[in-house]
């Protein structure tokens, strides 16, 4: 609303308020402020209504490693989720913006099916000892539902609402909106619709589930989906800039630039998030703040078609991801044997010695490394 009030009080003048990557930088300032100025009462409620975690592991050594996290309260996800949504309808244009309101819905969508997948893990827990919250093929089915639609809805979106990025190399031009980035290559590849609503599938959920899996260590998850959304905070501006995406030769998304106000609001949540999530953590995002906050990188990626640069950004997640994977493939294929002392990654490297607060910093080390190698693939093409 405050975008509207400047604009209204402008009247018709430019000034800085319009540019997204201003307002996303103002979006992430005042998201970190009011998760930290909230934070504290928030978190004294989930206490009182006994929303604490119990986490266990299918290894007795990390069962242990672990115990000290026992009634740390969860589904601190309310938290980013409220921030978020607060600092989205204040900073960006989403009254106008159709992918703005697509963006509020990943967020709304997740949010809800990991809060649902966070109480019944918790009442289950209180009648029976054990976690058993949405079964995996529940909570996809939800994921696969809100990315059909999105990839639905964008690929639509791009087709009443053209850019070019120039002449293909034999010599047509080419939608923005079908543009397929691949790092190194300047021209990209170019998609129909079925191939478009397969990668949005694939990198919406993908990206929520790999957060998800990350999110095992205080502040592991938080620091890196801050880091991440940083890389695309400046992504879709540059892609919602006509004259940067010629420039950097990327496809200009028209009004793609306003998903840099999402990502900063992602940035500021987890930081403000972090203040209470830091080793020894005060609070827990649970399924709540894991789902959404993947699921709104994914969108993002779709969106200004860098689903590739995701991967290499994200690396922290993909190696999450991978190592789970891999991890099941191999005790299946063993009849019992593991790759690793426990999946996902970072538990292995807690319980070969690493102290959790090494585990987690050296983890953001790499995340801030994958972050820097894929900025500067965009200018290598």
């Amino acid at each position: 609303m405050l975008y509207y009030f400047f604009r209204a009080l402008a009247g018709g003048r430019h000034y800085a308020y319009e540019n997204p990557l201003f307002r996303g930088t103002c979006a992430a300032l005042f998201c970190f402020l009011f998760i930290l100025v909230v934070g504290p009462k928030v978190i004294r409620q989930l206490v009182k209504y006994k929303l604490g975690d119990h986490p266990e592991f299918d290894h007795a050594s990390l069962n242990e490693l672990m115990r000290d996290k026992e009634r740390v309260p969860t589904m601190g996800g309310v938290l980013i989720i409220a921030a978020i949504i607060l600092g989205t309808v204040l900073f960006a244009d989403f009254l106008e913006v159709f992918y703005v309101q697509m963006g509020i819905l990943c967020v709304l969508w997740l949010g809800a099916l990991g809060a649902v997948d966070d109480w019944f893990k918790l009442t289950a827990t209180r009648r029976s000892g054990t976690r058993d919250g949405l079964k995996s093929y529940e909570k996809l089915l939800f994921q696969v539902g809100l990315a059909v639609i999105v990839g639905y809805f964008v690929y639509s979106a791009g087709r009443t609402n053209l850019a070019w990025v120039g002449s293909a190399a034999d010599g047509r031009q080419v939608e923005a909106y079908r543009v397929f980035t691949v790092p190194f290559y300047k021209e990209g590849l170019y998609l129909t619709a079925l191939p478009f609503m397969f990668i949005a599938v694939l990198v919406v959920t993908g990206t929520s589930n790999a957060v998800n899996l990350t999110d095992g260590m205080d502040g592991l998850a938080s620091g890196c989906v801050a880091i991440c959304s940083l890389v695309f905070m400046v992504l879709a501006y540059i892609v919602g800039d006509e004259t940067l995406a010629r420039k950097l030769l990327l496809p200009h998304i028209p009004q793609s630039g306003e998903l840099a106000v999402i990502c900063g609001t992602i940035v500021g949540a987890c930081a403000g998030f972090l203040w209470y999530n830091c080793h020894p953590a005060r609070v827990f995002m649970g399924d709540t703040g894991s789902l959404p906050l993947g699921g709104a990188i994914g969108y993002v990626a779709v969106v200004i078609r860098q689903e590739l640069m995701l991967f290499i950004v994200g690396g922290v997640f993909v190696i999450e991801a991978i190592s789970v994977m891999l991890q099941v493939w191999y005790f299946k294929s063993t009849g019992g044997k593991r790759m690793f002392r426990c999946a996902p990654l970072h538990h292995h490297y807690h319980l070969s010695g690493w102290t959790e607060t090494q585990t987690v910093t050296r983890f953001w080390l790499v995340a801030a490394m994958f972050a820097v190698f894929a900025l500067a693939t965009v200018k290598l093409r």
